[in-house]
């Protein structure tokens, strides 16, 4: 029987890596009693996969681990018992049932990603400044610049990939975005297909509001986005994963559904 484990984490845990996220769950999985499958072989070891391994320093309220079974339990037990031998930065929303397909895995079907970004502090415009933007903070109208940095057809991207670097359009990657406060809401690609990172997004921005505000002070653009990249890149933000997609649509029609809707409760 397979199973699919939702979990948030948070505070201090969100600086541990994706092994020791590994090795934590291998802990608890054994000290709750979780009656998991092993592989076979002369060093067996528990079967598990995560849909996407989430970047050391990153908050996460949907994060996705696929198990075997040997045996039901029900759902809200096995909930109950991983929380209880856990420990506090990870918390086990739910346990379901999935389908035993190995292409139903949550890593396979994964399309579509959502995350929260925040400005940190101490880049946002200071209160009752009179300068509009400065080489290390945001420009006072920077929601606006955005905006129209979301608004165009094509943003073109020099991506970095394992054996080279190539130019993409990030935009078809980025199926839904809005403001929320004073964060920003992003949807965007994930999986092995197509994957888009929140932080490349935002790199992308800091280098084109860097020249827009280059162009409006007649000073070079190049000069003006080599210094916003040095002191404003993907890391004046904070990112909070909040959810992760598979796509059940047919002839080219996207239907996003969560990983989790795609399981059962196990009673």
């Amino acid at each position: 029987m397979k199973a699919r484990i939702k979990f948030r984490k948070y505070g201090a845990l969100k600086f541990i890596g994706h092994l020791d996220v590994m090795r934590y769950f291998q802990k608890v999985m054994r000290r709750a009693d979780i009656p998991i499958a092993f592989t076979g072989g002369f060093s067996p070891h528990m079967i598990m996969s995560f849909a996407s391994p989430l970047g050391i320093g990153l908050e996460s309220d949907g994060e996705y681990l696929d198990i075997e079974l040997t045996e039901p339990i029900a759902s809200r037990e096995a909930v109950r018992r991983m929380n209880e031998a856990g420990v506090e930065g990870i918390e086990v929303l739910s346990l379901r049932q999935i389908a035993e397909e190995k292409k139903m895995t949550g890593m396979t079907i994964l399309a579509a990603a959502d995350y929260l970004i925040t400005p940190k502090q101490e880049i946002l415009p200071e209160s009752g400044s009179a300068e509009d933007s400065s080489a290390n903070r945001l420009s006072t109208g920077w929601k606006e610049q955005f905006r129209d940095f979301m608004g165009q057809r094509e943003i073109r991207v020099m991506k970095q990939t394992k054996r080279s670097e190539r130019e993409v359009d990030l935009r078809p990657l980025i199926y839904d975005w809005e403001f929320r406060g004073g964060s920003i809401f992003i949807r965007v690609a994930a999986g092995s297909a197509e994957n888009l990172k929140p932080d490349l997004v935002m790199d992308t921005f800091l280098r084109s509001a860097g020249s827009v505000s280059a162009n409006a002070e007649e000073t070079d653009p190049a000069e003006a986005d080599s210094a916003v990249s040095q002191s404003l890149n993907g890391q004046s933000f904070t990112y909070r994963r909040l959810e992760m997609y598979a796509d059940t649509g047919k002839d080219g029609m996207r239907n996003l559904v969560t990983l989790e809707s795609l399981g059962g409760e196990i009673h």
